[in-house]
């Protein structure tokens, strides 16, 4: 069973994230040769003021 997990900056709509796992279970799908029931994908999202690149808060970018 894959499981993927995509960390994210929260902000994104409802339909925004379930067109992002439909996309990555297709993608595994195809990939991978496996059925999409046993496709497992998660989304970790964290505040931009919880998330850095290069020392630099999200919330200040």
């Amino acid at each position: 069973m894959p499981e993927i997990v995509v960390h994210a900056v929260s902000g994104r709509s409802a339909a925004q994230k379930k067109a992002l796992m439909q996309a990555i279970t297709e993608a595994v799908v195809t990939h991978f040769s496996v059925a999409a029931d046993l496709v497992v994908v998660q989304i970790v999202e964290s505040g931009a003021d919880s998330k850095s690149r290069g020392g630099v808060p999200f919330s200040e970018r």
